[in-house]
């Protein structure tokens, strides 16, 4: 049984899986004050959800329906887990459209395409958006923004999260005048201090931080995204052995799959693109190899077509091939302004 069977309130249960506890081991494995910390509920809370969680791994075991081997799921409520994930938007409603809702915690999305597409753009985006509070229907998260290139710009951050701090109070104004509606207190400065970043200047400290990730985020359980722009870079620099490198580089994926299951959190690999002879012609295909396509969840595909940018789906197991435009503008991602013309299914 999985915690969104709980017969707690809608917002607690919300309070629950966004905070990783998604299981009723993980919400039995911690003390009520801890629960009471990372899922911010005072601690009667925390102890009648803990009693209601004990009740319920007790039941499943007279009746015999609790797995003998530690970790296993049911089917159903894989389903059900899935559809109550949260999700980040990225603020272009047409991107979220063909990405569910957004990119999905517990998932290892990677974003590939050309310099000058956006892939840095959208990891800026991301790392303001997941910060939106939950009363507005974000994640309320930080940020863990990994940058092998140097090329995360502090000054654009600034410029989204000020956008993102005006479209909440846009919004609230007009929820004000016809519902009752939250005040907006979070500042751009709040915004930026959330967003935890490290610069890495080698394969060696790339590995390294990916490997002290685990004990970092169990130290900042509010952590609900992690960026890694680029996780090409060093790897195309520094590696003439490209055995090391693929069993390297396999070891690091499977590291950010534990990460995104472990605290339900969602990882973001921007990767850049290389040529690979086909069928007797150079194409451009995501670097790494085709080994590593197997790395992620998601593969999403960034590209130019004219003047317009698209994003393809170009790898999924819940979402259909799509593709649709966007465009980045000062204030961020926002939708084409021919995209109602340019979204199509593939």
């Amino acid at each position: 049984m999985e915690a969104w069977r709980l017969p707690v309130s809608s917002s607690i249960r919300g309070k629950l899986i966004s905070a990783g506890y998604t299981s009723l081991s993980s919400i039995s494995s911690v003390s009520s004050s801890d629960l009471a910390r990372d899922v911010n509920i005072t601690e009667e809370e925390a102890f009648e959800i803990m009693k209601l969680a004990n009740q319920a791994s007790g039941s499943n075991s007279c009746n015999g329906s609790r797995s003998l081997i530690n970790g296993a799921k049911n089917a159903w409520d894989m389903l059900h887990e899935e559809d109550s994930l949260p999700r980040i938007t990225t603020s272009c409603s047409d991107l979220d459209n063909i990405l569910g809702g957004g990119i999905s915690c517990r998932d290892v999305t990677e974003i590939g395409g050309v310099p000058g597409i956006g892939k840095t753009q959208i990891g800026i985006q991301l790392s303001v958006n997941v910060q939106i509070p939950r009363e507005f229907g974000g994640l309320g998260g930080k940020a863990i923004y990994i940058d092998t290139e140097g090329s995360f710009m502090v000054e654009r951050a600034l410029q989204i999260a000020e956008a993102c701090v005006e479209d909440m109070k846009e919004y609230t104004g007009y929820m004000h005048k016809h519902f009752k509606a939250n005040q907006v207190e979070m500042k751009p400065k709040d915004i930026l201090e959330n967003i935890i970043y490290f610069r890495v200047c080698s394969y060696t400290e790339q590995i390294a931080l990916v490997n002290h990730l685990d004990k970092f985020i169990s130290e900042n359980k509010d952590v609900k995204v992690v960026i890694i722009d680029s996780i090409t870079f060093h790897f195309r620099q520094d590696f003439d052995d490209l055995a090391q490198r693929t069993r390297v580089l396999s070891e690091m994926a499977l590291k950010f799959m534990k990460l995104a299951k472990k605290f339900s959190l969602a990882v973001v690999l921007l990767n850049q693109v290389t040529t690979k002879y086909t069928q007797g012609t150079f194409q451009l295909a995501l670097a790494l190899g085709d080994s590593w396509s197997h790395s992620c969840t998601n593969r999403v595909i960034l590209y130019w077509n004219g003047d317009e940018r698209y994003a393809y789906i170009d790898k999924s197991p819940s979402l259909p091939s799509a593709s649709a435009s966007y465009t980045v503008t000062s204030r961020g991602l926002r939708n084409s302004s021919s995209s109602s013309k340019r979204v199509k299914m593939m």
